[in-house]
């Protein structure tokens, strides 16, 4: 899989993948514009967006209806390091979800594949090239 990266102007950094622009500023606190969500925002976006499709499968496989479901993702950071040291996510579920399956989401959710890379996390090798244009 190759992705390419690229800075169009100011503090804007985006992403080519797949026919798809992924586009990122920093907040005008930063020194951006605010025009896109940071790359950390897109990072967390991620555990969610993933943690929300396997609750989305998972609901269409029994028939269940999804409009009245929602994800709330929370974050606590740690005082001195100001790094994330806790995410929660609250799957809110209507009266009339089936019971006997509020556990079941509850394990489905937990599968998400960016949640699982987290957990084990690839190794990261950076190095330059020189290329001539």
């Amino acid at each position: 899989m190759d992705m390419e990266i690229i800075f169009p102007e100011g503090k804007k950094v985006n992403a080519l993948y797949r026919g798809f622009t992924i586009k990122t500023d920093q907040s005008p606190d930063n020194g951006g514009g605010g025009s896109a969500p940071t790359p950390f925002d897109l990072f967390l976006a991620s555990i969610g967006t993933c943690t929300g499709i396997y609750v989305l499968l998972f609901c269409q496989a029994r028939h269940i209806p999804t409009e009245k479901i929602k994800l709330l993702l929370r974050t606590e950071r740690d005082k001195k390091t100001r790094m994330i040291n806790k995410i929660t996510i609250e799957i809110q579920l209507p009266p009339e979800f089936p019971e006997k399956y509020r556990e079941q989401v509850i394990r489905v959710a937990g599968k998400c594949s960016v949640k699982k890379h987290l957990e084990n996390p690839p190794l990261f090798d950076i190095y330059t090239k020189i290329v001539n244009s």
